[in-house]
């Protein structure tokens, strides 16, 4: 299992931008990772305030830093990357504040210059949301 600690040395994001707590499985096919969102965040506290709710673009971008970090686990691309483009997103219920969202993570397509993922983000063992992502090497 690899801490938020150690996800820092992997992506270049940090508090109150890190959105990845852990990754605790990678292979060349799947990436496991887990977030659990604060509602003390002082970047989402405005958003679904009386709801508690994670915006879903938040989710999408706690996915991708969770699949970035298994991407440089593995050693499969190099480089700094950044998301450049969202294909698919579906949201199938609110994620909350203080619960555990587990994200699976699919290798599509993994280069020196894109890496193209998709996954499910799970909350409770139930799915919150599904997405397919691409970034881009930048630097």
């Amino acid at each position: 299992m690899y801490s938020s600690d150690a996800v820092e040395t992997l992506i270049p994001h940090r508090a109150p931008f890190l959105f990845a707590d852990r990754v605790t499985a990678v292979s060349n096919e799947e990436i496991i990772g887990y977030k659990t969102f604060s509602e003390d965040n002082e970047l989402l506290k405005g958003s679904f305030p009386a709801h508690g709710f994670v915006p879903g673009v938040i989710l999408i971008e706690s996915m991708a830093q969770c699949g970035g970090a298994g991407i440089k686990l593995l050693g499969l691309a190099d480089g700094l990357f950044g998301l450049a483009g969202i294909e698919t997103a579906r949201f199938m219920k609110g994620a909350r504040y203080g619960v555990p969202i587990r994200y699976v993570i699919k290798n599509i397509r993994v280069s020196e210059k894109i890496i193209k993922q998709s996954g499910i983000a799970y909350m409770d063992e139930e799915p919150v949301m599904e997405a397919t992502w691409t970034c881009v090497k930048i630097g």
